[in-house]
């Protein structure tokens, strides 16, 4: 499977989901995850839909093994706070949650200043 295919049935997957059709989507998404194992995007969106749905145990491996295969990807570390929360664990949400929000601060530092009004950096 292509980049380009793969990220036409993610997209696919989640246009499904948001019209309403989980099991379409999580069937895509099965296809793309079966496909494609090593995609951080197709994991974070099974572990989305499956969180949306409270399923909470297939959420959580889904969410786990988006942020193995992208460590420092803010969105997954945060859906991982979200599923700990649903499950009751505050600690461990709080944990991921702070992890999420210096996972940001770092991008945010990476990226290059903004222009100011004279256009000097």
């Amino acid at each position: 499977m292509t980049e380009d295919e793969l990220q036409g049935l993610i997209e696919e997957a989640t246009f499904d989901y948001v019209t309403g059709d989980p099991s379409s989507a999580l069937e895509k998404l099965g296809r793309a995850t079966a496909q494609a194992p090593e995609s951080p995007q197709a994991w974070h969106a099974v572990a989305e839909i499956e969180l949306s749905l409270r399923h909470l145990d297939q959420a959580l491996a889904a969410g786990e093994r988006a942020l193995a295969l992208a460590p420092g990807d803010p969105l997954s570390i945060a859906t991982l706070s979200r599923i700990w929360m649903e499950r009751g664990d505050k600690a461990r949400a709080e944990h991921y949650g702070a992890r999420a929000r210096v996972q940001g601060w770092k991008d945010e530092l990476r990226a290059p200043p903004p222009a100011d009004a004279d256009g000097l950096r």
